[in-house]
């Protein structure tokens, strides 16, 4: 049992005085949307999953996203970051390294 991808998507939410942000104030939301989406136009979306989940300690250079199995972080801002995530990584194996999180 379990995902071939599993994509965790931050969507916290803080204060808007909050002095660390949160990722649902940077669209989180929609990042989780475009994942959603991209899978399903690849049609990838059978035996993987993204969901939306509580605060993932990145705050600051949010949106943050974690995938598994490999435990790759990364910070989308835009739909076409998202889906430079599904093609290279999610069809290739490739990290994309201009996206990720260390």
């Amino acid at each position: 049992m379990g995902y071939a991808i599993h994509v965790f998507v931050c969507e916290n939410e803080r204060a808007d005085d909050h002095p660390r942000g949160c990722c649902t104030a940077r669209g989180s939301n929609l990042i989780r949307a475009w994942f959603k989406d991209s899978l399903c136009r690849h049609g990838i979306s059978e035996g993987n999953r993204v969901n939306g989940t509580s605060c993932l300690d990145f705050c600051e250079v949010g949106p943050t996203i974690v995938v598994y199995p490999e435990g790759v972080w990364y910070s989308p801002k835009t739909r076409d970051d998202v889906e430079e995530i599904v093609t290279r990584h999610f069809l290739t194996g490739e990290v994309v390294e201009r996206l990720r999180l260390r």
